[in-house]
């Protein structure tokens, strides 16, 4: 059981800071619903366009990371040893600023114009902390990769009556969501790998949709 990390435990803040981590993470969710639907009146407020907002945004939370970093900074629900690399926020941020920026747009506009970039980050918001949550407490990779499952094909494949998500794209990405929580590696976040994942997916299955 020695590969299961205690993330409350490594946690700024105890359990108050592992429960303020979990709440961001599905907090994210609003982000895509807020973009399509209000995308052009937010960034209009800074006078550019919604795709602009998203790519300065995400700069401006990456030059405050690098910021971070020089001074060795951690808030409460980050993990002790994000003072010495890329927090998983800023992997998070990254991940779905490229979701927003390169998953295609469905027709008629509003919510459906996300039939692609939000179950890719609701696959983030919602199945990571599942995952989480069940490795914690059952030191279990098998029965946190089934939990996770069966939340990403129920983002997935609600997401195809919802906003009419190609049910082909829902049956085959929403494993790549779960996917991209497995592999532990330093370089990179799972915060990133559960959406570059299937956005990789997503954007060579396109041509032949």
């Amino acid at each position: 059981m020695t590969q299961f990390v205690d993330h409350v435990e490594h946690s700024i803040g105890g359990l108050g800071g592992h429960a303020f981590r979990r709440l961001t993470h599905i907090s994210m969710s609003l982000i895509p619903v807020a973009y399509y639907l209000h995308g052009e009146s937010i960034a209009a407020v800074v006078s550019l366009n919604p795709r602009e907002f998203v790519s300065a945004a995400c700069i401006t939370i990456l030059l405050i990371e690098v910021a971070r970093l020089r001074l060795g900074i951690v808030i409460i629900g980050q993990r002790e040893y994000e003072s010495r690399q890329i927090s998983a926020l800023a992997w998070g941020a990254l991940a779905v600023s490229l979701a927003l920026l390169l998953s295609p747009e469905g027709e008629g506009g509003g919510l459906k114009s996300g039939m692609y970039g939000i179950p890719l980050i609701f696959g983030l918001t919602f199945v990571d902390p599942v995952m989480g949550e069940v490795k914690r407490i059952k030191k279990d990779m098998r029965a946190a990769i089934f939990a996770g499952l069966v939340v990403s094909y129920l983002v997935w494949i609600g997401c195809h009556f919802w906003l009419g998500t190609e049910l082909l794209v829902a049956i085959l990405l929403a494993p790549l969501t779960v996917a991209g929580e497995v592999p532990k590696t330093k370089f990179i976040d799972d915060n990133a790998t559960m959406v570059l994942l299937p956005l990789a997916g997503l954007v060579l299955m396109m041509p032949f949709l």
